[in-house]
């Protein structure tokens, strides 16, 4: 009987444990109030180890999760505009489609959804085109949201920037 219960405690903290393992790419929250609109995003920090991304390991032109594991969520406690476009408030997940150039960004109404494997265009609510420029290497991806209401993603030698602005 002090076996079964040595292994059964043994069990138990093993498995405890497991459900505490650093992800190779840290799930990254963040939240920014722009007007008194608050804003939260939500994505999975991956980082360069090496790899050409753009154009290789994030193909251009194809609709990338805009982060790694989980879709990237992006949420709005009251409607914004994004780029001067309406979005109702909610949660929803941000997509993009990478080009050399030009970048597609996509707020899309399935939110809760592993990748981007059972994207739906017919559930986008909004797509609009930005440009691309050369920015300094950035090994890790970064998402960040200024009190101004500039949106910019930065990775590789990457960047993108679009406009959040209380509706």
């Amino acid at each position: 009987m002090k076996k079964l219960l040595i292994l059964l405690l043994a069990f138990s903290f093993s498995h405890g444990l497991r459900g505490q393992e650093k992800r190779a790419s840290p799930l990254i929250e963040k939240t920014e109030s722009v007007d008194n609109v608050d804003v939260k995003i939500q994505y999975g920090e991956t980082s360069m180890k090496g790899r050409e991304i753009f154009g290789n390991l994030v193909p251009y032109g194809k609709v990338w999760r805009t982060g790694a594991n989980e879709a990237t969520v992006i949420e709005f406690n009251k409607d914004v505009k994004l780029n001067g476009q309406l979005v109702k408030a909610g949660k929803y997940s941000l997509f993009t489609i990478p080009n050399e150039g030009k970048w597609t960004i996509i707020i899309n109404s399935i939110w809760d959804q592993w990748g981007a494997y059972n994207y739906d265009e017919n559930k986008d609510i909004l797509r609009f085109e930005v440009d691309s420029k050369k920015a300094e290497k950035h090994e890790k991806l970064n998402l960040n949201l200024s009190k101004e209401g500039s949106f910019q993603l930065i990775w590789e030698e990457t960047s993108i920037e679009f406009t959040v602005s209380k509706a």
